[in-house]
Formats: structure tokens, sequence, C-alpha cells
């Protein structure tokens, strides 16, 4: 399935556990690469972005937000399966409402109709490059600690 010739507008959640990340795993068949991203999804025509924030979180996990604080844009135009994509990125920093996401390991949910994984990772397996996270530039934001 390929995307449609236009640019989506995104809102992703940067949680940051001391010095792990909380992802999504991806896997582009054409690259033949595991890849990781934060979690959001699409922003609504009339949706202010941080409410589509909130309601991803909601829907994709059943999860709560608490200080968002917007951190930037980021533009990504990539190739995932062989196809061309166009994303404007608005990131948010953000916490968990509910502590017991902090302990879990990982957890699958679902994104349309795909089985998604969702898990903490550390941020040095992506600073060394064993593990790739998209889109480029997104290590700006990332808090040493």
């Amino acid at each position: 399935m390929g995307f449609a010739e236009n640019i989506r507008v995104l809102a992703l959640g940067m949680i940051q556990d001391r010095d792990r990340l909380f992802v999504s795993e991806g896997f582009d068949r054409h690259k033949n690469q595991k890849f990781y991203r934060f979690l959001g999804g699409g922003v609504d025509f009339g949706e202010p972005s941080a409410a589509a924030l909130e309601r991803e979180f909601q829907e994709e996990l059943g999860a709560e937000l608490k200080n968002i604080s917007y951190l930037g844009c980021l533009e990504n135009i990539f190739t995932f399966d062989g196809n061309k994509g166009h994303e404007i990125i608005q990131l948010y920093r953000c916490d968990f409402v509910d502590d017991r996401f902090y302990e879990l390991e990982e957890l699958t949910f679902a994104e349309g109709e795909r089985r998604k994984r969702a898990l903490w990772l550390p941020i040095e397996a992506f600073t060394k490059g064993d593990l790739v996270l998209y889109p480029d530039g997104i290590f700006t934001y990332i808090k040493s600690n």
C-alpha cells in the first residue's frame, strides 16, 4: 500500500525516563530494516496538534499524558517500503499519568489494522547506531542525563 502524494501532519510524543525512550517499532520490508519512532499520529483538520497527541495515546495505548510541552517542528521526507512519504511533525515532550507504563518492558497496540510493539529502549543504543530512530534530526530534542 503506497502513501498518497500529500503531506501528513503528525503529533509525536517523546517520553524519556532517565536513559531510555518509549518508542514504537516498525519494519521497512523494502530496506529489510527495523526502526523506531516516537508514538503519536495524524492531526485531524481543525484539531490542535497537542489534542491529537493526547487522542492518539488514548486510542492506541489507553494512556493519559501530562507535562505536555512543545519541542519543535520537524520535516520528514522519506521512503518507506519503497514509497515516498512527506510528514510535518509537531514534536512534544510528555510523561505518562499512570506510573505503571514506566514499569512495562513492552506492550502491543493496534495502529489501524496492524499490531505494533511499543517498548522502552536505551538512548545509548540509538546514539551508538545499534538501533535506528526516525526521523532524522530527532536527537536535537533528547535530554542527556
